[in-house]
């Protein structure tokens, strides 16, 4: 069933819990990801970043996202990851898209807040939820090569009160927050400020932490996290390297002059991305 992002936040915070939010930039993935939830019985976020345009436009993965959000037996938000324009927001809202992720993390506040505001007043005229960023990860979203989890001098942690006042200006619903993750692929173990989660939610008064660079944190500090106030966790690196690999693995198997058949390759893969995504929404789920 199709709720907002707000909905499906207040579930996670009932339940003391993370919802699990997963890019699904092709068919594949959304299948796995819907999958899994529905095995599980959670409530689950599919979401789509736009520097993923490139890879298929969101006009034409959006309908089918928000169609099969609807059709799934528990309760899925439909939410854009990373909008850096507002009119890239405004398209995913026609879409139907019950969240909205406003990124003015490198801008400067006052520009990040007006724009946020902006935002939040569009999505509320399609009964949609916002979430925005404060601070800085540091590399981005579609950042490549790999992410040392503390080491890059560009990271800005999230200021607790600075967050109350970027909380209180704009109506957000959820707030990004950075406190020691980077996206992309870990190249050691990060060093997270779990003390920045709690602070912010005491400053905001409970304001739902976004955790971004999900992918290669261990349970331990997951659960940790969300015991913080966590209780939006965005992963796809790791999950999107399960499907890889496993494709790989397939074709390691075939005996020279054996046919490759694309549709075994996508089977493969599509088996470890759902492996993948429910060893991570057990731990989300505080299930394991």
């Amino acid at each position: 069933m199709l709720v907002t992002l707000k909905e499906i936040l207040q579930i996670a915070e009932e339940k003391k819990i993370a919802v699990g939010s997963f890019n699904t930039p092709n068919y594949e993935s959304l299948r796995a990801v819907i999958s899994a939830a529905e095995e599980l019985g959670l409530p689950v976020i599919i979401q789509f970043a736009q520097c993923h345009e490139d890879w298929i436009p969101l006009r034409e993965i959006g309908p089918l996202m928000v169609a099969k959000a609807k059709e799934a037996k528990v309760p899925v938000c439909v939410h854009l990851d990373h909008g850096e324009t507002l009119e890239y927001l405004e398209e995913a809202l026609e879409l139907g898209f019950t969240g909205i992720m406003y990124d003015g993390s490198v801008l400067p506040y006052e520009e990040n807040a007006e724009n946020t505001k902006k935002a939040v007043a569009m999505a509320h005229r399609y009964g949609a939820s916002v979430e925005a960023e404060l601070g800085s990860m540091g590399k981005r979203e579609s950042g490549a090569g790999d992410g040392t989890g503390d080491e890059d001098e560009t990271k800005i942690y999230t200021d607790p009160v600075l967050a109350a006042k970027f909380v209180n200006e704009t109506g957000v619903d959820a707030l990004a927050c950075s406190f020691g993750t980077t996206h992309g692929i870990y190249l050691k173990a990060p060093k997270l400020d779990f003390d920045v989660i709690k602070n912010v939610r005491r400053e905001t008064a409970g304001i739902p932490v976004v955790m971004h660079g999900g992918s290669g944190v261990s349970a331990e500090d997951f659960h940790t996290c969300i015991e913080a106030g966590v209780r939006k966790i965005n992963y796809f690196t790791y999950m999107d390297k399960a499907g890889g690999t496993a494709a790989a693995r397939y074709c390691e198997t075939l005996k020279e002059g054996e046919p490759v058949f694309w549709s075994s390759i996508i089977r493969s893969a599509q088996e470890a991305l759902k492996d993948n995504i429910t060893g991570a929404m057990k731990t989300f789920a505080l299930m394991d």
